[in-house]
């Protein structure tokens, strides 16, 4: 059982220079699930999980920069810097970042999303002074130059395209279109082909100095790790790169603010030729801060979160219309989406949207069972502790939440507040989302007569 602890370390050198302050933040038995926080001068943050039965480590720096805190010209940047950062530094070649971790048999990637950026490895415990150097010098040292950016161009470019071919993927862009319009939560990630082309090297590079210092950051490491030694070899590498400053700084916060989502009713339709149509039928959700989210949680796995929930057995089981379909909720700093997905023979997509509308305004006005609350708390519970279970999905925790919430919960206290929700709140909540007048995305072959019948499942 974790507990959350309150203890704290500050030392100041004797000539009043700022130092490493060190939080624990949860405290697990015999170490294991001990989460501790040490805020380096200059503000970088350093937060570890520990869990000593495993031999391997997963290392993360999280960079508080998405899609969403670029201008509509500069649209794909965070994403294309991402990209250019396992391009070489000083001190190592593109090949050079690869080999060294290829060569102890770990693992190495990044993503992009549209409030934050993460660089991990994944290595063996004893690996992990090298993972750390490695995506260390990447984050500090990126030479970001001219040929690589004009070499990486067409490979992003290539990546839009893939994107483009998959509809099912497609359709979420088309979505987030639709609910926020040409705002930055509202264009893709990747960016278009045009302001991907329009980017330059000089562009990148100011958009690098200015959302990578340490401020911005946060490094997490999870799995068989001393967290003195993680923060030791972290600040060695930023101080061998002059990237941190000698005195205290305040880290980014997470934001605030509030942003007005489309009037529902919208329709999007993209005709394409593929043997699917795809559609996403949904209303504005909640930020990732609302408190009623672990109720919206648990709404969204009964109504379409596995195979014994509305959506699945009313469109798949009972009737055969789609393979797939499923809910889903985004939560961001300011506001949120939910929707419902499916993908159907064109010819069907009136009859699933129909059946997806009325399942909607039915539990909006009815609520759930309190048979379907209790299965899908219990989902949702063993769904959250299996999902936990390497040392690469700690990581993630441990960085979103520092990024996102500036805090950090144990999967105990998690547990506690899905089981804390009520019938009553899963269906205030379903009152207040699922009353909302919907919109539609939906990218497939349809015929004009079929097109036109869209605006029936949004009226």
């Amino acid at each position: 059982m974790t507990s959350r602890t309150h203890t704290t370390t500050a030392r100041t050198s004797s000539e009043g220079r700022a130092v490493a302050r060190t939080q624990t933040l949860l405290k697990g038995e015999n170490g294991a699930g001990t989460v501790r926080r040490t805020t380096l001068p200059g503000g970088l943050r350093v937060v570890t999980e520990t869990l000593p039965t495993v031999r391997s480590v997963s290392f993360g720096i999280w960079a508080h920069v998405g899609s969403r805190d670029e201008t509509p010209s500069l649209n794909g940047a965070t994403h294309y810097l991402e990209h250019l950062l396992f391009k070489g530094t000083e001190r190592r070649s593109a090949l050079d970042i690869s080999a060294a971790i290829d060569a102890v048999g770990g693992e190495m990637n990044a993503f992009t999303a549209k409030e934050y950026t993460c660089y991990y490895a994944r290595v063996l415990d004893a690996d992990l002074p090298l993972a750390i150097d490695v995506v260390c010098d990447m984050l500090t040292g990126s030479l970001i130059e001219a040929d690589d950016v004009d070499a990486e161009r067409g490979v992003i470019l290539e990546e839009i395209a893939m994107t483009e071919d998959d509809p099912g993927d497609c359709v979420h862009d088309l979505f987030a279109h639709t609910m926020l319009g040409d705002t930055p939560l509202g264009r893709p990630v990747l960016g278009t082909v045009d302001t991907v082309n329009a980017l330059t090297p000089g562009r990148i590079r100011r958009f690098y100095k200015k959302h990578y210092d340490p401020t911005h950051l946060v490094v997490t490491a999870a799995g068989n790790v001393d967290h003195a030694k993680v923060v030791r070899l972290v600040r060695r590498a930023f101080e061998k790169a002059g990237a941190l400053g000698g005195t205290d700084a305040t880290p980014s916060v997470p934001r605030a603010g509030a942003r007005s989502l489309r009037a529902g009713g919208r329709v999007d339709h993209l005709n394409r030729k593929s043997e699917q149509a795809h559609v996403i039928l949904g209303v504005p959700g909640m930020s990732r801060t609302d408190d009623r989210r672990w109720a919206m949680g648990v709404l969204n796995t009964a109504l379409g979160g596995g195979m014994s929930s509305r959506l699945f057995q009313e469109v798949r089981e009972k009737r055969g219309l789609a393979y797939s379909v499923y809910s889903y909720t985004s939560g961001f700093a300011d506001c949120g989406l939910f929707g419902v997905y499916a993908g159907c023979r064109p010819n069907q997509v009136q009859d699933v949207l129909k059946i997806c509308r009325d399942q909607l305004d039915q539990v909006a006005a009815d609520g759930l069972t309190d048979d379907e609350i209790r299965r899908a708390i219990g989902q949702l519970r063993g769904s959250t502790v299996l999902g936990l279970e390497d040392s690469g999905a700690l990581m993630h925790r441990i960085g979103k939440s520092e990024l996102c919430w500036g805090t950090q919960l144990s999967v105990d206290d998690m547990l506690e507040r899905i089981a804390a929700v009520t019938p009553d709140d899963v269906r205030e909540v379903a009152r207040d989302v699922l009353g909302r007048r919907p919109s539609l995305s939906v990218i497939g072959p349809l015929k004009d007569r079929q097109a036109d019948r869209l605006h029936e499942a949004v009226a």
